[in-house]
């Protein structure tokens, strides 16, 4: 079974046993709902939701937080000799699925 998850404006195919990356401020909560489920297949025929599924969620257990890869922003204007690199590296927190509640 699977289900297509949505969280912070990304979609996420998951499947019992992934571990998944989200950009989530670290947290001391132990296990994470979603509940914004768009589609649940695998058995038969897949439900799909308008915009979610209702009563479907998605549960899981956060692993732990890290920083993801660096991104680099940079200014310029031309002509000017104007230019500046700057940079940061987002908090993400990993998530292993649980279960798949329908």
């Amino acid at each position: 079974m699977y289900a297509i998850i949505d969280d912070g404006g990304r979609q996420h195919k998951v499947t019992t046993g992934d571990v998944i990356h989200i950009d989530r401020p670290a947290t001391t909560e132990k296990s994470i709902t979603f509940d914004r489920v768009l589609l649940v297949g695998g058995d038969g025929e897949p439900k799909i939701g308008l915009p979610w599924v209702a009563g479907a969620t998605v549960t899981g257990d956060i692993l732990g937080a890290f920083k993801g890869k660096k991104i680099d922003t940079i200014k310029y204007k031309r002509r000017k000799g104007y230019h500046k690199k700057i940079g940061h590296r987002q908090t993400q927190l990993a998530v292993k699925i649980t279960a798949i509640n329908v």
